[in-house]
């Protein structure tokens, strides 16, 4: 007999409803799931507004004592801040009703009480939706951190329609540089042998043709372009679970992004780094960048400097300083990077400069 001894488990969400005017919905996923009486809402005060207000009232017609929890930026402190309210107030259950931020603090919050979360978007910057991973903000930039997979994710698309569209073109672009990180993921596989899990990077993959195949329909006020898009990003986060990490969504475009988030922080949105860090890496992989950034221009998502609210100097710091970011992993960038010669011939090349 061999000495044979993997084991893997994989969670994902186990109601996944998408539509519009669904809010109301809500309340009936909790009484599927036999939730407790008591739990507690992690908004923001514009998505209170936008969405948490009515999840409340729904859930107290519904016989449910909820709390509102009222979180600030996506750190671990305020993850902290929502355990302790979540405790006093013996909430055995989360809803996060807000963006990726709220999102995120209440798979982390969730974690450490040990209670099940909802995801409620109210926009869709990134992927993170119905991932377990979640983006902390910290002094040395983000940090990667695992939380838990929502049980349920409830996405109105009337309600994000109403969000900004900048948001949701952020989240389309973070979903095509998938196309970037599988193929790092697979150099990282055939190079130095890390785990690549297939099935991941199919859904990943898929996720990201989708938005492209997709990107003339996805346009502001548009309801059914929410609707079209959302699909793939929701899909986009299962393959982290799948994977049990953001393989098969984040190499060295999310480094290159990363990288401006500490150079620049603040200056533009994780998805827009993201999608301008696709079209330059998909060049360095030898592959059709310029479908990446027709795609993104078809959804109006930066494919420059100037649109990202930076100078060409920032673009090529950036990108000779983002293999510092996650060393574990193998991406086209190497160990050494990229010359400052390189990465502006790059840049010029992808007409990102």
């Amino acid at each position: 007999m061999d000495d044979f001894d993997k084991y893997r488990g994989v969670i994902f969400p186990r109601n996944l409803l998408l539509g519009h005017n669904i809010l109301g919905k809500v309340a009936e996923v909790c009484d599927d799931f036999r939730f407790p009486d008591t739990g507690i809402i992690v908004t923001g005060d514009d998505t209170y507004k936008a969405a948490g207000r009515d999840v409340q009232i729904s859930m107290e017609e519904s016989k449910y004592n909820i709390h509102v929890h009222k979180a600030g930026a996506a750190t671990l402190a305020n993850a902290d801040k929502i355990f302790v309210d979540a405790e006093e107030t013996g909430s055995e259950f989360i809803l996060a009703v807000g963006g990726g931020s709220k999102i995120d603090l209440a798979k982390i919050a969730a974690k450490k009480l040990k209670i099940p979360f909802i995801s409620i978007p109210t926009s869709a910057a990134h992927d993170g939706i119905a991932s377990g991973r979640a983006s902390m903000k910290s002094d040395l930039g983000p940090l990667s951190v695992e939380g838990v997979v929502p049980m349920a994710v409830v996405a109105d698309t009337g309600v994000i329609t109403k969000s900004p569209y900048r948001l949701l073109a952020s989240g389309c672009a973070d979903v095509i540089s998938n196309l970037t990180a599988i193929m790092d993921w697979k150099l990282g596989r055939d190079r130095r042998d890390d785990d690549f899990s297939s099935s991941a990077a199919l859904l990943s993959e898929y996720s990201a043709e989708a938005i492209i195949e997709s990107s003339k329909y996805i346009r502001p006020d548009y309801e059914h372009g929410v609707w079209v898009a959302m699909r793939p990003i929701i899909l986009s986060g299962i393959s982290m679970s799948i994977a049990g990490s953001s393989r098969p969504t984040s190499g060295a475009e999310h480094m290159f992004s990363h990288a401006l988030d500490i150079l620049h922080p603040g200056t533009a949105l994780h998805g827009e780094q993201c999608g301008v860090g696709a079209i330059m890496l998909m060049h360095l992989h030898g592959g059709n960048w310029k479908r990446i950034r027709n795609a993104l221009i078809d959804i109006g998502a930066p494919v420059n400097a100037e649109q990202l609210g930076l100078r060409a100097d920032d673009i090529i710091d950036a990108l000779t300083e983002a293999h510092k970011i996650r060393t574990e992993r193998f991406t086209i960038l190497g160990d050494r990077g990229l010359t400052k010669e390189k990465a502006e011939a790059v840049a010029r090349t992808t007409m990102v400069i």
